[in-house]
């Protein structure tokens, strides 16, 4: 035993003796700051280590002559050729080159400055790689913000503090963007129209946005595409669709281009529907963006894309168990026939930028839509209802074991849209002074839209038809819009700005003429710790828009008049130091009253309104947002928004009731992380959590959302390996990307909608309407 024992002393002590050599010393950025968990590795070979708080590392080595592998998110990658001698450690000192697109990772950063918008959350996305989501639309993004709500991962549609679908304003290079108007689900949806790879930058407000900015109630995105001077690509595909971009500049680059084109294929993740059949989706959208400078003071911008929709299903069966243990249900819907559904949108726009002095900058914008849809619905069902046995010990376990009720539904639908709009807008920019700047503009829009609705459904219950639904109408509206804004921004000094201003708008259908005010502030005190208060506060009128104006009967109110909303917006932004890296914590506490607001229900996506002015409404809540690295070198993020919405609608009853879209509770997270020793292999995570929205029977204003949905849980998981490919042609990575996602992780049943049915004594029975069950993603791309 004492002989064993000294043996693995002496043992020990030669191996310490003998081994000591290897590689250490201490990484630092360009900027001379240390990094921590950068990862120092043999070329060929598993082993290596990564630098601590410190920056520091050790590695050791037996001697002989290495290649040396330094790799960091986010940094150009260090190769070093080492010579390691007996018992010697090499001391180096490793500098790294940060990298813009590395991992190709979105980057989310909120903050606020005196240079900046009061309420205003700027978005940096690289790309969309690391955000789990079924298609990679880029709106998904804004979903993980405080305040933005999206309970439909088939859908691009968004609400925002309160509001509905068709509150949101888009602008792509200040050009404003459409959506299709008759979708009426999620899965008939094609892409939302930013195409992330084309994206420099985003900007997005949730409420209290400038008088520059346009006229609706809830947001306001303004993305810009890229002017880039580079060559670029990617490509990518997978099981749910694929896309494509290239980028670049001709020699004196004065020319600038991107382009994209991108493919939609939702047919897997729609077989994973509790309606069976056969679908037949296929979405594409081609896009590009080219700027020329004509000269020095003058360059032009032309904005041109194409989506063509096309939505093809033949429904066969649906079964659904729905309601508690102790009353069990199940619906058992038997199709015949098919619904097509075609949509195709063109947008457009020239942007001409003139800068008249070094203060004054002059934008002339023109831009156009035309929109032509149609929807072909013939679809008939034969139903069954009954009580479901859920006694353990019964031989009828699980079966039927009384029938509620039979019967059947037809919906005929045949429905086309066509629009043309055309605006044309002249923004400007005067900067007075180092504290004041003035900014101003008019604009005019032209709008045509002929619709055309052919439509009826009715329930049949032993013979005995209910429920009949019928809607034929042919309405054509064309109309002139004229708007107006001034707005001027004084900076009183280092800690403290504001920006105050109108807006006008008149509209000749209703020959209503609008003056909405609008002021910010934001105050940075020369505090020990960096925060920022900032306060808004403004009207806001939404004129109606085609949707607005018509009713369940397909009859347009022509004098409807523009909902108006005031906001009361308080914030902080705070930016702190945690781990030695940045973090940002923000909150804003919010008020929005409003007045002649247009009632609505809404169907999967589908916003159906009432038509009149005879609401008033309010929402107040609280929005929270913490982001920083919680691992090193990759962005993460918490949201979380508290909600209370409500509206009294006149001829009802009850006083102040919720609101469709009032989901009290929202949280959403966003969480990235990779392997210590190999940054290039990474694993994201994104959970949605949103308490249940109301509804109730259709057409009854009694009982209107007195029902509380069921809440809204998604769990998305993504794992990607990144491998790097050197091309001196471009002098840059070239980069492979392998991905695997599992969407909807827990195979959570998330309702939508509700159909309703009744059973022989004439009792409605809510029947949910559930999303895509668990799916597995595989992608491909490849980066230059």
């Amino acid at each position: 035993m004492k002989f064993s024992t000294l043996l693995f002393f002496l043992t020990l002590t030669y191996s310490f003796s003998y081994g000591q050599s290897g590689l250490k010393g201490t990484v630092h950025d360009e900027q001379g700051h240390t990094l921590e968990g950068v990862s120092i590795q043999l070329a060929n070979s598993t082993k290596g280590t990564v630098t601590n708080a410190n920056g520091l590392f050790k590695l050791t080595l037996a001697p002989d002559t290495y290649i040396i592998e330094l790799r960091h998110v986010g940094y150009n990658p260090v190769f070093d050729t080492i010579k390691v001698r007996s018992n010697q450690f090499l001391e180096r000192a490793y500098h790294l080159k940060e990298k813009a697109a590395v991992l190709h990772e979105i980057s989310v950063e909120d903050y606020r400055t005196n240079d900046e918008e009061v309420s205003v959350t700027h978005i940096k996305p690289i790309s969309a790689e690391s955000l789990v989501t079924p298609f990679g639309d880029f709106n998904k993004i804004l979903t993980t913000l405080p305040g933005v709500v999206s309970n439909n991962e088939l859908s691009s549609a968004y609400s925002v503090r309160g509001g509905n679908f068709d509150e949101n304003l888009v602008y792509v290079n200040e050009i404003p963007i459409y959506r299709p108007f008759l979708v009426s689900n999620g899965q008939q949806e094609g892409l939302s129209f930013v195409n992330t790879d084309m994206v420099e930058n985003v900007s997005f407000s949730a409420g209290g946005w400038q008088p520059k900015y346009g006229d609706k109630l809830s947001s306001v995105l303004n993305v810009n595409y890229k002017k880039t001077n580079s060559f670029g690509a990617s490509a990518s595909l997978h099981l749910l669709g694929g896309s494509a971009h290239i980028e670049g500049t001709n020699n004196d680059e004065r020319l600038s281009y991107v382009a994209g084109v991108r493919h939609k294929s939702a047919q897997y993740l729609l077989n994973t529907l509790e309606t069976e059949g056969e679908y037949l989706p296929r979405f594409t959208d081609m896009q590009a963006f080219v700027n020329y400078k004509l000269n020095k003071s003058t360059e032009i911008g032309v904005l041109a894309a194409y989506a063509r929709n096309r939505y093809l299903t033949e429904p066969e069966s649906r079964e659904t168990d729905f309601g508690t243990f102790n009353q069990s249900f199940r619906l058992f819907v038997g199709f015949d026939g098919q619904e097509i559904l075609q949509y195709d949108t063109y947008q457009g726009g020239i942007k001409l930028t003139k800068h008249i002095n070094d203060r004054w900058t002059s934008k002339l914008i023109v831009s156009g839509v035309y929109g032509l849809e149609r929807e072909y619905t013939d679809v008939e069902g034969a139903y069954r209802l009954c009580d479901v046995d859920r006694n353990l010990g019964s031989n009828s376990f699980n079966e039927c074991v009384y029938i509620r009720g039979i019967g059947s539904n037809y919906d005929y639908g045949r429905n086309t849209l066509e629009a043309n709009i055309i605006n044309a807008e002249d923004r400007n920019v005067y900067q007075i002074d180092d504290k004041n700047t003035l900014e101003f503009g008019l604009g005019y829009s032209y709008q045509n839209i002929e619709d055309q609705l052919n439509e009826y459904s009715f329930r049949d219950s032993s013979d005995y038809v209910i429920d009949i639904e019928s809607l034929e109408a042919e309405n054509k509206l064309e109309s002139n819009r004229y708007t107006g804004y001034v707005q001027h921004t004084h900076y009183f000094n280092a800690e403290f700005s504001a920006t105050y201003g109108v807006r006008v708008n008149y509209w000749d259908v209703n020959e209503q003429f609008l003056v909405s005010p609008r002021a910010q502030i934001s105050y940075s005190p020369k505090w020990e710790r960096d925060i920022t208060f900032n306060a808004a506060v403004g009207v806001y009128q939404q004129q109606p828009f085609y949707r607005e104006l018509r009713n369940y009967q397909g009859e347009l109110n022509e004098d409807l008049k523009a909902q108006r909303s005031m906001h009361i917006i308080g914030g902080m932004n705070y930016s702190f130091k945690w781990w030695d890296r940045d973090f940002k914590f923000i909150s804003e506490l919010y008020y929005k009253r409003i007045r002649n607001a247009i009632a609505y229900d809404i169907d999967n996506v589908k916003v159906r309104y009432f038509a009149n002015n005879d609401t008033k409404a309010y929402a107040t809540g609280l929005d929270m947002r913490l982001s920083g690295e919680f691992i090193p070198g990759t962005e993460s993020w918490f949201s979380l928004g508290i909600l209370n919405t409500r509206e009294d609608v006149a001829g009802d009853s009850k006083s102040y009731i919720r609101r469709p879209t009032d989901q009290r509770v929202n949280m959403a997270v966003f969480f990235q992380d990779h392997l210590p020793s190999n940054p290039t292999v990474r694993v994201s995570l994104n959970l949605l959590f949103g308490t249940g929205l109301p509804f109730g029977p259709p057409q009854d204003l009694e009982r209107r959302n007195i029902f509380n949905g069921g809440s809204y849980r998604r769990l998305d998981v993504g794992f990607s390996k990144i491998i790097f490919i050197q091309e001196e042609k471009y002098k840059k990575e070239r980069q492979l990307i392998i991905s695997a996602e599992i969407l909807n992780l827990l195979g959570t049943s998330n309702p939508i909608s509700y159909t309703w049915v009744s059973d022989v004594s004439n009792n409605r029975f809510a029947v949910p309407n559930t999303l895509s069950a668990r799916f597995l993603n595989v992608k491909f791309a490849v980066k230059i």
